[in-house]
Parts: C-alpha cells; sequence; structure tokens
C-alpha cells in the first residue's frame, strides 16, 4: 500500500478539490464516497473503486479491514494511504470515518426519457444537499428509475447528498442539469406537483400507471413555468394549524402512495 504524507502529492491536491468544489467534480467526472457502508453500497452496485484511500488509523478499524479484505481479491484495487493529518483534510466530515473511494460519476443525458420509464421525479431548484439525498434515498426505496434535477439544484454528487442518500445513487439513474419542461413534456403519464391550493388530494388521484413527480425549491416551491408543465395538481391532506410539509417528508408520502396503490 502506497503511503503519502506530504501536502504537495498530486493525489492529495486532487482529493482536497474533489471534496470541496462542484466545478471540480463536474470537470473531473470524479466524486468521493466516505465512509465503509457507501463503499459497500457501490460495489453492490457498480463493481470496483477507481482507488481506496485510507488512514493511518483507518488501517487498524475493524469493519474496514475487513472491507479490504472483501476487495483484496480484485488485483485492480489501488489502494493508498493518508497520513491521519493529510486524511482529515481530505474528509467531508468532521469526525474521519477513516476510509474514501474515489469513483467516476456515473454518465446520463441531462433531458432523455424513454417510453417505458413508469416511476420518475423532477426536482427544481433543491437548494440543500441533505434535502437532496433524503428524496434520492426516499426515491430509490420506492422504486423510482430516473431523477432528474434542474441546473440549479444541489450537486447530487457532492459528499453530504451522497451520505445523505445512504447508496441511493447507485440504483437510480441521475440526470443533473435537466430542461425540467423538456422532460415534463416528453414523458409517456401523468406529472404531478404537490400545491397547497390545489382542488383535488392525493389520495383520490389514481397513481397506478406512469408517474413524474415535481417537487420545488424548498422555500419557494415550483417556478410559475413549472407549474404550467404538470399535467395534475394535488394536495396533501393535513390536519391542525400545519401550513406546510418540508419537502423531504412531502415527496416521501408521495412516492409510497404510488407504491401502495400498486402493490396493496
Amino acid at each position: 500500500m502506497h503511503s503519502i504524507t506530504s501536502r504537495e502529492h498530486t493525489l492529495f491536491k486532487q482529493l482536497v478539490k474533489l471534496e470541496k468544489s462542484s466545478r471540480q467534480r463536474r470537470i473531473a467526472g470524479l466524486t468521493l464516497l466516505d465512509g465503509a457502508h457507501l463503499i459497500q453500497a457501490y460495489q453492490a452496485a457498480q463493481g470496483i473503486p477507481l482507488k481506496l484511500i485510507i488512514s493511518e488509523l483507518g488501517c487498524n478499524n475493524t469493519e474496514i479491514k475487513y472491507l479490504l479484505g472483501r476487495f483484496s481479491k480484485y488485483v485492480e484495487v489501488n489502494t493508498v494511504m493518508l497520513s491521519d493529518a493529510l486524511f482529515r483534510q481530505v474528509s467531508p466530515v468532521k469526525t474521519p470515518s477513516g476510509i474514501l473511494a474515489l469513483i467516476a460519476i456515473p454518465l446520463s443525458e441531462p433531458n432523455t426519457i424513454s417510453d417505458n420509464q413508469v416511476f420518475c421525479v423532477l426536482l427544481e431548484a433543491m437548494q440543500d444537499p441533505g434535502n437532496l439525498g433524503a428524496i434520492l434515498r426516499s426515491a430509490a426505496a420506492a422504486g423510482v428509475s430516473d431523477v432528474y434535477l434542474s441546473n440549479d439544484c444541489a450537486d447530487a454528487w457532492s459528499p453530504k447528498t451522497l451520505r445523505a442518500a445512504m447508496g441511493a445513487h447507485f440504483s437510480l439513474t441521475i440526470h443533473e442539469q435537466s430542461n425540467l419542461t423538456q422532460v415534463a413534456q416528453r414523458f409517456h403519464g401523468q406529472v404531478i406537483a404537490t400545491t397547497l391550493h390545489a382542488t383535488r388530494h392525493l389520495y383520490q388521484t389514481d397513481l397506478t400507471g406512469p408517474v413524474a413527480f415535481v417537487f420545488g425549491n424548498e422555500g419557494a416551491g415550483l417556478s410559475p413555468e413549472m407549474l404550467q408543465a404538470v399535467s395534475e395538481q394535488v394536495t396533501i391532506p393535513m390536519s391542525g394549524n400545519t401550513e406546510s410539509l418540508n419537502v423531504t417528508a412531502a415527496a416521501a408520502i408521495c412516492f409510497f402512495e404510488k407504491v401502495r396503490q400498486q402493490c396493496y
């Protein structure tokens, strides 16, 4: 295992840039996975990462040693060790996990829609990476195939979004920088937005056919252009004086109402 202790090392400089900059991630087509769980999820769905990066302390961690043992049969695995001081500068969390993986970001066309897509999600101007990751996690659990993000969404492949999604990225096709109105117009099925003032509620809506749910910015909601592009607006019934739901909760309710109608 090659050991890196210098801040001037090319790999260390690359890792720092990838951790901090969405622009660098887009240019390089690379991102970082933090922690054993994400790396195992990636291996199960995608295969072998380009590189494993271990800290000195991580070499003695039982879970990491087990993971390295699983990867040891693959001769193409490239593993390096960073000094603990350097690893802390690369780690996206305050308490480093001890292991990172360098992976290629899967390629996908921004506006590609096929006739056989039956369950999709469109996200407009979603700003918070934690919210974005949580929605991706719920989407994957509900059987969504494709997620389309407008160009002003948070970075889907940032370390924070990846942590919040808990491996969901690897069972979804994620289309960044999409023209959502074009996607909505090309989708062969209902395109549904949740709004507070819709006259029809979610549980009155037939979701057994192809559906694309649309969710907007955490504060501003959907743009007028996006609302004009949807085929139906629905509301989620709420009791008491509650005015609205967090977008991640609203998304999960919608996803699993479709699952309920299809399966039960």
